[in-house]
């Protein structure tokens, strides 16, 4: 539960939130479990924070809005943030597992190094955000918008991104083994040495994306636009491109032992 004090503060007036804090470094607040709804706390300082179950969402009130906001080592884990408002927030080692992010608002966020690992982000606006090193294993991406977002070295394991609108993003080392990118848009999309084994990408959209020395073996492309992607020394054994488009796409040193061809052929 909340303390009540640091409740009482943040309730009250952000100025004066914000000169406790000064006064008292060394305290962590608690605000766990409270109910923040409504409130304007954009800019604020919530560094390392203990908000664990609390409730900045409200379908009876505005969500809250914490955008430039510091939550840098905060403890968010399963709060609700539904339609928030994070955009250009500094939520770098952050705690966001399982919190409902739901449509929330998270563009130029940073993100680096935080865990969302089964978070709710479905529908979430995170273009351009920072992901780098972050944990989204399990996380729910459904529709979600990361064009242009950094996503390097993230890990991505089983995260559902059906639909997702990944145009532009940089996925390059990261972990997406069998990640659900079903009809996802990538086009551009940048995945050098990113693991992908047994992804499911089928009828996804990959045009001009790098994918080079990708970990690619036994994974779902049947049907997906493959047009002058760039597959040079990557691993695409057992790999299904059965109705896929490889219209100019480069090949040059990949493996395809294995692998069902556009014309359902076995590659030899």
């Amino acid at each position: 539960m909340a303390n009540i004090e640091h409740f009482n503060l943040i309730k009250a007036n952000k100025l004066k939130w914000s000169e406790w804090r000064k006064n008292h470094p060394k305290i962590e607040p608690d605000l766990s479990e409270a109910f923040l709804s409504g409130l304007n706390l954009l800019d604020a300082d919530l560094q390392g924070v203990n908000l664990n179950k609390a409730d900045l969402s409200n379908s009876l009130l505005p969500a809250v809005n914490l955008s430039n906001a510091n939550l840098s080592s905060a403890n968010l884990q399963a709060a609700l943030l539904v339609k928030a408002n994070l955009s250009n927030t500094n939520l770098s080692l952050a705690n966001l597992s399982a919190a409902n992010l739901k449509e929330a608002e998270l563009i130029d966020a940073n993100l680096i190094g935080a865990n969302l690992s089964k978070a709710n982000l479905k529908s979430a606006d995170l273009s351009n955000a920072n992901l780098i090193g972050a944990d989204l294993s399990e996380a729910n991406l459904k529709a979600a918008d990361l064009s242009g977002a950094k996503l390097r070295r993230a890990n991505l394991r089983d995260a559902n991104l059906r639909t997702a609108n990944l145009i532009s993003s940089d996925f390059s080392k990261a972990n997406l083994y069998e990640a659900e990118l079903i009809d996802a848009y990538l086009y551009k999309a940048e995945f050098h040495e990113a693991n992908l084994s047994q992804a499911h990408l089928s009828g996804a959209y990959l045009f001009r994306a790098n994918m080079s020395f990708c970990e690619l073996s036994n994974v779902d492309l049947r049907w997906t636009n493959l047009s002058k992607v760039n597959f040079t020394g990557a691993n695409l054994r057992g790999a299904n491109l059965r109705g896929a488009n490889l219209d100019k796409a480069i090949l040059t040193g990949a493996n395809l032992e294995g692998a069902i061809m556009p014309d359902g052929s076995v590659h030899q």
